[in-house]
This record gives structure tokens, sequence and C-alpha cells, in this order.
């Protein structure tokens, strides 16, 4: 019996271990951004417990149900569909399981409908730009022209069919994407653009070194270096 409840308590260590934030002293980044840094790592590792704590507590840091869901929607440009939709999965139980207990959460605002004239291209060739930190829309170069269907799909559907929903904002997009990025590993040529952009979106070099602290408790050491390593190169 004793082994069986060190066991259990071992593996309520294991799980929860990694998704407390407290004592870290944090003095930039809210509840809010903490929680959408955790849910994105999770959602990515695919830790469908430690992504239902995850979820929870970012409910209770008053993030919105469509907030959460946006979140998840916007993973799945960067960790694919089958991790999205696991965490979108996961995220209904968790919301089910709150109404049974008469916990009620904030739907919050939908997003704006876009003019019949609205040109995702352009939107979308924009946004990139200003993501890089360009004024203007720079000639098409590299894989652009390698592949010109890529360059499509992501200023016509990444960069203006998602980021044009203002149920978040830029800003809180990247944050996403960086911690999605910092989760899989092994891309640190989009891990150090997106977190080059994440300051183009007004995150700074501090709120960086707030979210490294962060990830952390979501990541292994090897990826938690490698972050710190791209970070540091920009």
């Amino acid at each position: 019996m004793k082994k069986i409840l060190f066991i259990l308590l071992c593996s309520c260590f294991t799980i929860f271990s990694g998704l407390n934030a407290k004592g870290l002293d944090l003095k930039l980044l809210d509840k809010k951004e903490q929680s959408i840094i955790k849910i994105s790592a999770f959602t990515t590792t695919g830790e469908t417990e430690k992504l239902a704590f995850a979820l929870n507590e970012g409910l209770d840091n008053g993030l919105s149900v469509n907030e959460i869901n946006e979140v998840l929607v916007q993973i799945y440009a960067y960790a694919g569909f089958p991790r999205s939709l696991g965490g979108i999965f996961t995220f209904m139980k968790v919301v089910e399981d709150r109404k049974s207990k008469g916990i009620k959460d904030e739907m919050g605002k939908e997003a704006s409908p876009l003019p019949k004239d609205f040109n995702k291209d352009e939107y979308g060739a924009k946004v990139r730009a200003s993501l890089a930190g360009q004024d203007k829309i720079p000639e098409s170069s590299g894989y652009q022209l390698f592949s010109p269907t890529i360059d499509v799909f992501l200023k016509e559907h990444l960069f203006a069919d998602i980021f044009v929903r203002d149920i978040l904002t830029h800003k809180q997009r990247e944050l996403s994407t960086i911690s999605v990025l910092a989760t899989l590993g092994g891309v640190q040529g989009p891990l150090k653009f997106h977190l080059q952009a994440s300051m183009n979106t007004g995150w700074t070099k501090d709120e960086l070194e707030e979210f490294v602290k962060v990830i952390s408790t979501c990541l292994d050491k090897e990826k938690t270096q490698e972050l710190k390593t791209v970070l540091k190169s920009i």
C-alpha cells in the first residue's frame, strides 16, 4: 500500500511540477500571458493531463473560452492539426467538467467580420513584412520563388485568414508561436525569426527573458538551452 501511494505521489509530482510558475520571480508577464505560454507548450507536446491543468489555470487566470480556442487554432499552423485538435478535444472536456461543477466561464468576443473586398494576399504580405520589421513589402525571393504555393498559403492563410482575427492581438499570437517553436525544438531558423517578430510586435527583451523562465518549466534542459542560445543571438 505504501508503495502504491508513493508511486501515485511521484506521478502527481511529475504531472504538475512543470506547471507552476510560482517562485520564478516574474515581474513583467501577467497570468494570462503565462497561461498562453503553457497552453501552447502542452498542446504541442500532446501531454493531455498537463494541458488540462494549464487550461483550467488559464480560465481561472481570466482568459475567455474564445481566447483559448483561438490559441489552439493558432497552434495548428505551427504544430499541425493533430496536436491542435487534440488540444481542442481536451479543452472541450475541461469546459464541460467546469460547467458540471457550476463554474461559469466567460465566452469572450467573436472575431470581427471582414469587409467584402478584403485582399488576403496584400494583408498577409503586410503582416509578414511587419513581423520581419520591414516598413514595405519586399520583392519575392528565396523560398517564395522556389515554392510559390507555400508563399501563397503563408500570406493568404496564416498571415491573413488567421492573423486578421482580432480575438487575439498579433503580440499574443507571437507569444503562442514562440512557445510552440521552442517546444518543438530543432527549428532554430523559424524560432529566431519569430523571437525577433515578437519583439517587433511589442515584446521586450526583458519580457522574453521571463518567457524563457516560464516555458522552461515545460521543456527539457536541451530545448531550454537551445531557446536561450537562439534568444541570445538576437
